[in-house]
């Protein structure tokens, strides 16, 4: 169900919202140029109203480009205002006049500090969803809501359902003791999310145990590769093909199980993360790809359609048989 309470003014018709971290905002009537605060709201935006998107937080990299219309490509750089190496200022979100701001992740303590403030200091309503991938059809409905998509939105968040409903029906179907993963980061691989980590989510989501969960609950986090050794995963996954070539070249990485066994997994990586980077929409890739590497035996059909079905309704563009086949490689 929608999140967000609407009440209509009485001099104008702003309308009244209430968002996921309760914070209430008034908006326009309508709202036609937004703000992503940081790239999972971009991502959700761009699934959903790509023409109210008013630019990217960081510029697209030459192996990214295929994957997106020349629409999305044309939009501008304009830095994020969450997380580390934060690089818009109110300059630039003042001089975008956005007629929103939102932000997709977290709802803790800091992100409504920092929403209030720049709320605060620029007078342009600015909106907190929830990130978590229980709520991702939710939050597309609340979005919808706020930005006057209510069409596009029931359509996506239906779509959304529906993918995640057969995953669930066949994890009732596996067999065994869930695969014990570890998730690096980085060249060196030694960057991973605690447990409840919204960069670790999709193994808790599938039902294996993330390894790292045994340090706590938390963000992300360094260790070290002894630590890892003493973890002795049954699966490693990366998207980065720097610590991936190096699981296979040095010789600690190579004693581990995972990396004996041949269960060390690089996912795909554009023109986003399938697994995090950014925890955003996107991650509706990595459920479906990492299910089918932990549990092959009830994810055996052909992924293909479901990844094309997938870019079209994120990226507004079906990859082609070439990109495909370099996705799935």
């Amino acid at each position: 169900m929608p999140r967000l309470a609407w009440a209509q003014g009485q001099a104008a018709p702003a309308r009244e919202i209430l968002d996921d971290a309760g914070r209430r905002l008034r908006l326009p009537a309508n709202v036609n140029r937004i703000f992503a605060a940081g790239p999972p709201a971009s991502l959700l935006l761009h699934a959903l109203a790509p023409q109210k998107l008013l630019g990217w937080t960081t510029p697209f990299r030459d192996a990214e480009k295929p994957f997106m219309p020349a629409s999305s490509l044309a939009l501008p750089v304009l830095g994020r205002l969450t997380g580390r190496g934060n690089s818009a200022n109110l300059e630039t979100v003042l001089a975008a006049k956005p007629d929103l701001i939102i932000d997709y992740g977290s709802v803790n303590a800091t992100y409504v500090s920092l929403a209030d403030r720049i709320e605060g200091q620029t007078g342009i309503p600015y909106l907190l969803l929830d990130g978590s991938l229980n709520r991702l059809d939710e939050s597309v409905i609340a979005l919808g809501l706020a930005t006057g998509d209510e069409g596009r939105a029931v359509e996506l968040a239906a779509w959304l359902r529906d993918k995640i409903g057969d995953l669930d029906a066949r994890l009732a179907r596996r067999q065994g003791k869930p695969p014990r993963v570890y998730y690096g980061r980085g060249p060196r691989g030694l960057d991973t999310g605690l447990g409840g980590s919204i960069n670790t989510e999709l193994i808790e989501r599938l039902g294996a145990e993330n390894v790292a969960a045994a340090l706590g609950r938390g963000g992300l986090v360094q260790v070290s590769i002894e630590q890892v050794l003493t973890w002795a995963p049954d699966v490693i996954i990366t998207i980065d093909p720097n610590f991936f070539a190096l699981l296979r070249q040095d010789p600690i990485w190579r004693n581990m199980p995972a990396v004996r066994n041949g269960r060390v997994h690089l996912a795909p990586a554009v023109p986003f993360g399938w697994i995090d980077f950014p925890p955003g929409p996107n991650r509706i890739l990595g459920l479906d790809w990492l299910a089918r590497r932990l549990y092959p035996d009830v994810f055996d059909d052909d992924p293909r359609d479901f990844v094309s079905a997938a870019y079209r309704q994120l990226y507004h563009r079906a990859p082609d048989k070439a990109q495909l086949d370099q996705l799935l490689a």
